[in-house]
């Protein structure tokens, strides 16, 4: 009985790792990535390499949505990204960071409220977004900022 167990926990350590893993490697699969620190400085932005300068790491645009599990127009956000997400599937990411868990990556970007979004064009600056948005301007950024007509 013993053996079982230890076994048991050694796969379900496993899968959970597996699960997390994938979950950031098929990050343009059409499904909304839940992001921590370490994948951050490698998807988006490695703040510890290129501190002075901002460099995005990902070769399609992305979405980052600042979120916590309490918060309820975070909440209500939440299935558009999903939607957005599949829309999109190949043409843009869309992330989030839980800012509980991801504190320094919070105070980095200054997301003093949430929900907090960065959207991130493929080439220059980053541009960011603060309340509950509705669709259509999840749309027309996605449309007229991360995805302008050239690169289309």
């Amino acid at each position: 009985m013993k053996v079982l167990k230890e076994v048991l926990l050694i796969a379900a350590v496993l899968f959970s790792a597996n699960y997390a893993s994938a979950q950031t490697e098929d990050s343009n699969s059409g499904e909304v990535v839940v992001l921590n620190k370490e994948h951050f400085l490698q998807k988006v932005y490695n703040y510890e390499k290129n501190s002075n300068k901002w460099l995005y790491e990902g070769s399609v645009p992305c979405i980052i949505d600042f979120y916590a599990d309490w918060c309820g127009p975070c909440k209500m956000v939440a299935p558009i990204l999903k939607e957005l997400a599949m829309e999109y599937k190949g043409k843009i990411i869309v992330y989030k960071i839980n800012v509980d868990e991801n504190r320094e990556l919070a105070t980095l970007f200054g997301v003093r409220s949430i929900p907090t979004f960065l959207f991130v064009p493929a080439k220059g600056d980053p541009q960011s977004a603060k309340g509950s948005l509705p669709r259509e301007s999840f749309v027309s950024a996605i449309d007229n900022f991360l995805l302008k007509p050239e690169q289309k």
